[in-house]
């Protein structure tokens, strides 16, 4: 079983799978090819060969210049930022109506201090009785 790919990039001349479907540099299908085929182009027009799909059959790549590696991993690197992380952290906080002015004042800084440290925060206010 080939390795998995976790950074997207270059895959060089390490290609595990004997047919391939290749994409140009402008995003046309050159359609299927023998992995010596692909080789042979990616040398031809000074590209790189870089793995898109891996789950499908036959396995796609396309050719890319340093640049277009660049941008994408760039283009992937914001839309990972931008997306919610799974497993977000929730702190909870309840406190008394009557709670003392000091005891309010430290629970007020644990809260910023969850804040800052990007947790999702819970106040729960119970009626004093």
């Amino acid at each position: 079983e080939p390795k998995r790919n976790t950074a997207f990039g270059s895959v060089g001349r390490r290609i595990p799978y004997r047919i391939l479907h290749v994409i140009n540099q402008d995003g046309e299908s050159l359609g299927n090819m023998h992995r010596a085929e692909a080789l042979k182009l990616m040398d031809q027009h000074n590209l790189k060969l870089v793995l898109l799909k891996e789950n499908v059959e036959p396995p796609v790549y396309r050719l890319m210049t340093g640049q277009q590696i660049y941008e994408e991993q760039l283009r992937r690197a914001e839309k990972k930022k931008a997306s919610p992380k799974p497993g977000v952290i929730q702190k909870e906080l309840s406190f008394s109506s009557a709670i003392a002015k000091n005891d309010l004042e430290n629970k007020t800084k644990q809260i910023a201090q969850w804040i800052d440290k990007k947790y999702h925060v819970k106040v729960t206010i119970r009626q004093a009785k």
